[in-house]
């Protein structure tokens, strides 16, 4: 079922494309596998479709595999967790070699940081009088290797120990929560160097999830641009409105970024857009695919 219509994303020459550049699986904290988002997004109208895991490529494979079926233009991806002016915040990569070591790295180190974040999560969680956290988490995650909040969240669910994973965000496991463990992710200069090093574009991601004042907004915006990023996601699911999307347009093209969008899909009822719905980037402002068409 879509949320939102969706709509095709203008680009320079006049020609229209339907891009999600932002989608999560099975591989990491998503509830579809790589190939079901591929098949869901195909037929919601996507034309190009990156999947953005975090911090792992395992499912660019099966990802793009599936697109290559569907016939839509696949574009590999990841979505990395790193820090820059003291704020936790998302780097996207899109359009890079999967067989990058230097990548490769990075995102073993993040993935073990979520790992000690997992323990202490945990620990956290039984004090509070919650019971079997870390198993009942690594049973909600399957096979993926990327252990993340939202597994947490729906084990608690699953388990009868609290009612919504809206919930379980908004008393436990949320920033600034009792259980919101602080993490030692990469720093954003390594993460950005590492996507280019892989041949990748860097977008800074869902800008307003920060939460962060105007001017703290403009000064990492600031240093994303003087580090090397490409592009901003002026399109990020639910997270703006259409007067926030115009105002995130100004402030890339203010800074010589061109623009990224996507739904941040995760599947069920956890998504607020449906892959392949996400609202168009605006004319007007280079959209993020010329970097590689």
């Amino acid at each position: 079922m879509r949320d939102v219509e969706p709509s095709p994303a203008a680009c320079a020459g006049g020609c229209t494309i339907n891009a999600d550049l932002h989608s999560h699986s099975t591989a990491s904290d998503g509830l579809l596998t790589p190939a079901a988002v591929a098949q869901r997004a195909h037929a919601n109208g996507a034309a190009m479709w990156a999947l953005t895991d975090h911090d792992t490529l395992a499912g660019q494979a099966q990802a793009a595999a599936q697109a290559a079926l569907c016939g839509m233009r696949y574009v590999y991806g990841v979505e990395i967790s790193a820090v820059a002016l003291d704020t936790p915040i998302h780097i996207v990569g899109l359009n890079m070699r999967t067989d990058c070591a230097a990548l490769h790295a990075l995102l073993a180190a993040n993935r073990a940081a979520r790992e000690r974040r997992a323990q202490e999560i945990h620990r956290r969680l039984a004090r509070l009088g919650f019971r079997g956290a870390l198993s009942g988490a690594r049973e909600q995650a399957g096979a993926t290797e990327v252990l993340a909040r939202p597994h947490f969240a729906r084990y608690l669910v699953a388990s009868g120990q609290l009612p919504s994973v809206q919930i379980a965000f908004e008393r436990l496991l949320g920033d600034g929560k009792p259980c919101d463990v602080p993490v030692l992710w990469a720093q954003g200069e390594a993460a950005i160097a590492a996507i280019k090093a892989a041949g990748g574009v860097a977008v800074l991601a869902h800008p307003l999830a920060y939460r962060l004042t105007r001017e703290q907004m403009h000064a990492l915006v600031d240093w994303f641009a003087f580090a090397g990023g490409h592009a901003l996601e002026v399109v990020s699911g639910s997270w703006e409105q259409p007067g926030d999307i115009d105002s995130l347009v100004q402030l890339a093209k203010k800074h010589g970024l061109s623009a990224s969008g996507g739904s941040d899909f995760h599947g069920g009822a956890e998504a607020k857009v449906d892959v392949g719905c996400a609202r168009p980037i605006p004319p007007g402002i280079l959209p993020v695919w010329q970097h590689w068409s």
